[in-house]
């Protein structure tokens, strides 16, 4: 991209230099989740049970954020690949109020509604109430993320996503330093045992925001996009921003449900079944962002080439996106094949724990190369504008997955590696509806 066009190129340095910031603000709520854990681990087996379960509840509401984000960026993207700068800062204005409106929700839902949900599906009462107390803290940190989030993808969609890395490299000491003072009294703050790590995430959350508000009024980026904010809703690009948006939501949303529903049957296992899940969906999760990464640059990329109206791009790209994507998810995979101990030390010493691990990583190694290819190929799709085939390709992926799940830990009380082979089965269907769709071509006839 020139200094005068916001119009991509898509050459395997112009991937790099987009996927890399991603993969740094994509790492943020991992390596809140991970410094908790860490922090955490010391106060015993009962309490990384807890944050495993109170980790993915929050993601399913981050991730309405995502989803929101993720249609946001495709059509920032397709405006940036038609030079119209203008439609970019009225669109993202948008993007704030509806993001306001998630974070009301979703705070009202988790006060009011999940403490009979959790007390309903969880047998240990003592943990329902860890787990309930935790959230009615941590939830206040949502609108905070959605707006950080909504920042991400507007410096994503016009190819300034090297500022991102400003914001992670922020919120990340800051949940570092309240996570080691707020959980242990230390730094002359009040000892406030598991519940310290709600509130240092909070708290470092809103020092990222402020950060990433920062950079949007830069001329550089403020000047490029015209961006002129507004508390006016304009109900009819709300509704085509919900259009592309609403569909991934709901995606996002049954995936990260099904990831609680998962958690929930681990459970009935026992608290060190569950909590060796927390940690190894821990790892996943912070490796995974790399593959994230380039899925989220596959999304901008492809809808950018679109708007250029250079449609015969959009299979080279993807592809060469995919092998980027796929060769970093195997050093991953030969990483934590050849010492996967030394990544759990971080988290407990527990030797028992670590060596019952050890299996379930080597799932969870494959895992990650399976989605680095699925990954790819269904934020192309995102890139066309097509979400409702996203959504096709999540449902049907999740009935698989819940299916699989259910028979092997409730009817068949199978393994705890077996249940973790239900990765294999979820992002295997992903990749072939994705990949199919795709190679029809019927996407090239798709507008936004």
């Amino acid at each position: 991209m020139n200094s005068n066009s916001l119009q991509l190129k898509t050459g395997y340095r112009d991937i790099m230099g987009l996927a890399f910031p991603i993969t740094a603000s994509l790492l943020i709520p991992q390596i809140n989740f991970i410094t908790n854990l860490v922090f955490l681990g010391s106060l015993g087996e009962e309490v990384l049970a807890m944050a495993g379960i109170t980790g993915v509840y929050y993601l399913i509401f981050s991730v309405i954020g995502h989803g929101l984000n993720s249609g946001l960026q495709a059509l920032i993207s397709r405006r940036a690949g038609e030079n119209n700068p203008k439609a970019i800062g009225t669109l993202f204005s948008q993007g704030i109020l509806i993001a306001i409106a998630i974070s009301v929700i979703s705070i009202l839902f988790t006060l009011l509604v999940s403490p009979y949900i959790f007390r309903a599906l969880m047998v240990d009462e003592k943990l329902v109430q860890m787990t309930n107390h935790f959230l009615s803290v941590r939830i206040w940190g949502l609108p905070l993320l959605l707006l950080y989030q909504l920042r991400n993808a507007l410096l994503v969609g016009i190819n300034q996503s090297k500022f991102l890395m400003v914001g992670t490299a922020v919120e990340t000491l800051f949940n570092i330093v309240f996570d080691y003072g707020l959980i242990y009294g230390k730094l002359n703050m009040p000892e406030m045992g598991y519940i310290g790590a709600a509130y240092a995430s909070i708290i470092a959350e809103f020092a990222g925001l402020v950060v990433i508000a920062f950079i949007v009024q830069l001329p550089s980026v403020k000047n490029t996009i015209r961006l002129q904010l507004t508390a006016k809703p304009d109900f009819e690009l709300i509704w085509s921003i919900l259009t592309v948006s609403f569909p991934l939501i709901v995606q996002f949303v049954i995936s990260v449900v099904a990831w609680e529903f998962f958690y929930i049957s681990m459970e009935h296992y026992g608290e060190r079944e569950l909590a060796i899940s927390s940690l190894v969906r821990t790892l996943f999760g912070f490796f995974g962002s790399f593959t994230w990464a380039f899925a989220s640059a596959t999304t901008t990329m492809v809808s950018n080439v679109m708007g250029q109206g250079k449609k015969e791009e959009v299979i080279p790209v993807t592809m060469r996106i995919m092998k980027l994507s796929v060769g970093f998810a195997c050093l991953w995979a030969i990483l934590l094949l050849s010492v996967p101990k030394i990544f759990f030390t971080v988290f407990s010493n527990d030797v028992g724990l670590l060596t019952d691990s050890v299996p379930i990583i080597r799932i969870v190694a494959l895992a990650l190369v399976i989605m680095s290819i699925s990954c790819i190929w269904l934020n192309a799709v995102v890139g066309t504008g097509n979400t409702r085939i996203t959504l096709l390709a999540e449902l049907i992926s999740i009935s698989l997955y819940v299916g699989y799940v259910f028979l092997v830990t409730r009817v068949f009380h199978l393994s705890l590696s077996a249940a973790w082979m239900s990765e294999w089965v979820y992002w295997s269907t992903l990749f072939f509806i994705s990949f199919l769709y795709m190679k029809k071509g019927q996407w090239a006839l798709k507008t936004i």
